[in-house]
Formats: structure tokens, sequence, C-alpha cells
């Protein structure tokens, strides 16, 4: 059976852009979709159905175009700032419902009360609300990391880095030297990794730690 490779080529572009569109980051939506419609593009010119070579080109353009947008401005100096959740918040209680599908990967949206909290605070960047803290006492100078989130526009680990590291006398000033964090997601852990954050086991279970100097 002979193999035809321009029709195994456009099966291929159609699997990379629908894998892009599972993407939650902009990021890797934009690179991803731009590798599969350059296949697309190309598969389009080779077999003569030129719309589509030209549509998909107009794709790729567009994908280029953003992501050195993006690039750019990720190049430019950004704001972070820690802002303190009041109590009986109406933003935060809003905030969880509208991103409560992606919470549940990590926690249980309806347990999280900003009130039962030693250390909360939203995550502004350049103004906008883009992730929340949630910290409780675990013992006289340990904290434990009961939800650290960040909105999937932001997941860049610049957030991460500007609350562990350019923040940790945010910690610090309260006591807190040490942070600890139970997980099992994998997308967690390696974030956490990342954070610096080292595994370490108690009691037969194993946790995530990291200490703050």
């Amino acid at each position: 059976m002979e193999i035809n490779w321009f029709e195994w080529l456009g099966y291929l572009a159609s699997l990379i852009v629908l894998i892009s569109l599972l993407m939650s980051s902009i990021i890797k939506l934009r690179w991803v979709n731009l590798i599969g419609s350059s296949l697309f593009s190309l598969n389009g010119f080779l077999i003569g159905a030129l719309p589509v070579g030209f549509m998909n080109l107009g794709i790729v353009i567009i994908n280029i175009y953003y992501l050195v947008k993006i690039y750019s401005a990720s190049a430019k100096q950004e704001y972070f700032k820690l802002l303190p959740i009041e109590k009986d918040s109406e933003y935060f209680n809003h905030f969880l419902e509208f991103y409560k599908e992606g919470l549940k990967k990590f926690t249980d949206p309806a347990k999280l009360i900003a009130n039962h909290y030693e250390v909360s605070f939203y995550i502004l960047r350049n103004m906008v609300p883009a992730g929340v803290f949630l910290g409780s006492k675990h013992d006289e100078n340990t904290l434990k990391v009961e939800l650290d989130f960040v909105i999937p526009e932001y997941r860049d680990f610049k957030i991460g880095s500007f609350i562990y590291e350019n923040s940790k006398d945010h910690f610090l000033n309260k006591g807190y030297n040490r942070l600890i964090s139970y997980t099992t997601h994998e997308e967690h852990i390696e974030y956490l990794r990342k954070m610096g954050f080292e595994k370490k086991k108690e009691n037969g279970r194993d946790y995530f730690e990291k200490i703050l100097t």
C-alpha cells in the first residue's frame, strides 16, 4: 500500500491544531497553533489547495504577531503587588465562583473561606488580580500553603517568583520561615519544585518544603 505523505501531513497538522486548543496557557496555545498552522499551510501549497495554504499562512502571521506582542510586553518592567483579602470580601467569593473549575484540580472551592487563614492575599500583576494565596498556621514558624492559584493567562512562573522570592519578607515578618505544601497534583508539584520547594516525608506522607532565609 502506497503511503500518501501529503494526506498524513494534513492529519498531523489537524492533530497539532486540535492539541493547541486544549492549552490553558495562551503562550503555549500560540506556539503549538503556530506549528500546526505552518504545517497546514505547507500541506495546502504542496497539494495545490491555495485557499488552504493562504488561510493558514495568515494564521501563522497572526500567531507570530501575538507572540511578539506577548514577549515584548514580558520584557518590560511589570508591576506586582500583594493585596490582603478583606473579611467577607464579595470580590473573593466571585473570584472563587468564576474560577471554580480550575480550582477543583487543587482543592474544593466551597471550603475556601478567606477569613479562616492566617495569610491571605491577591497577587496583582499590572493592577490586575492575577492570583490568590491562602495559608494556614501549621506550627509556630511553619505556614501551610492551602492555595496558590494563578489564573491561566498569567501562568509563566513570574507570579510564583514574586511570592516566594521577592515577597518572602511578607512571611518572615509574620513569623513564618518555613512553608509546606501537601499536594499530589503533578502540575502543582512541578511548579513547587521550580519555586524552590523540596520533597520531604513525615509519618509516611510526602510533602514539599521551602525554607525562607
